[in-house]
């Protein structure tokens, strides 16, 4: 556990000295599977991962009353690299962490190797511009018509977590066992999993940056579920189209996440993208 910004916030480092380092940025840590960062541990990469606030043991909110921007978020991410005495890194943002990471490139260029921005969107959380798809229908009904669980019940908050993945897994590959495994680590390890479920929606997003992404000067690739019902995948197409020479790698049979037989796929690819 660290400070940053006046926030505490916990933060793993695995891998060598003297390695490129690569940033995993996305909800918890645990967004980005164990398996993914030892393979790029054994690829010769050092690999750091945070809990973003309100999300695993980093600093929590009371619900609705997230206490940061966006643009704090942000500033967190610099923090972690100088926390962990990183000049600069191959940055990955996943969902939400790929907002992170798009405003981390852009504010923060000397600080960005190359970008990687994974199942995400040019616009934060609101109206979608008409060009792009918003959410799938059935993810709009799961979100607007399934009660809250009861968040006291480890058990019930254990099975709407599940739910949950199912419906982000769309009409790719869906396990389980997997699922439960997974939201069960979520909940043994995070400090008020409503908030970390819901917090992020009603911070401070600050101004539009889809007009700035052609500023942004990092290589960048873009990984993106083909089935990925939350943010399809012409999110994904706009990006590598406004972000100059992106390249767009389409994932099948994913969601919106990273399932366990696409691991090896994407690991090959970060490791390929953060080579040079």
């Amino acid at each position: 556990m660290v400070v940053i910004n006046g926030a505490e916030s916990c933060v793993e480092v695995r891998g060598g000295v003297g390695v490129p380092t690569v940033l995993l940025v996305g909800s918890s840590m645990l967004s980005w599977p164990d398996e993914l960062c030892e393979r790029l541990v054994a690829g010769g990469r050092r690999v750091v991962r945070y809990d973003v606030r309100d999300t695993g043991r980093s600093e929590s909110y009371p619900p609705g009353e997230p206490g940061y921007s966006l643009a704090d978020l942000v500033d967190d991410a610099v923090g972690v690299l100088d926390a962990t005495a990183t000049g600069r890194a191959h940055v990955a943002g996943m969902s939400t962490g790929g907002w992170i990471a798009q405003l981390l490139a852009l504010g923060h260029p000397e600080r960005v190797a190359t970008l990687t921005l994974f199942a995400s969107r040019p616009n934060p959380p609101g109206p979608v511009d008409d060009d792009l798809p918003g959410h799938d229908g059935a993810v709009l009904e799961v979100i607007m018509k399934t009660p809250e669980p009861d968040w006291s019940d480890k058990r019930a908050v254990i099975d709407h977590l599940v739910l949950q993945a199912r419906t982000f897994a769309g009409a790719g590959a869906f396990d389980e066992a997997s699922a439960r495994a997974h939201a069960e680590a979520v909940v043994a390890r995070t400090r008020n999993v409503k908030c970390a479920t819901s917090n992020i929606a009603f911070a401070d997003h600050g101004p539009r940056w889809r007009e700035r992404l052609g500023e942004i000067t990092a290589p960048t690739l873009v990984l993106h579920g083909e089935d990925d019902p939350f943010f399809p995948i012409g999110n994904g197409e706009a990006l590598a189209a406004e972000i100059p020479n992106a390249h767009l790698v389409r994932l099948d049979r994913v969601g919106h996440g990273l399932p366990a037989h696409a691991v090896t796929a994407v690991a090959d690819v970060l490791l390929a993208h953060t080579a040079g």
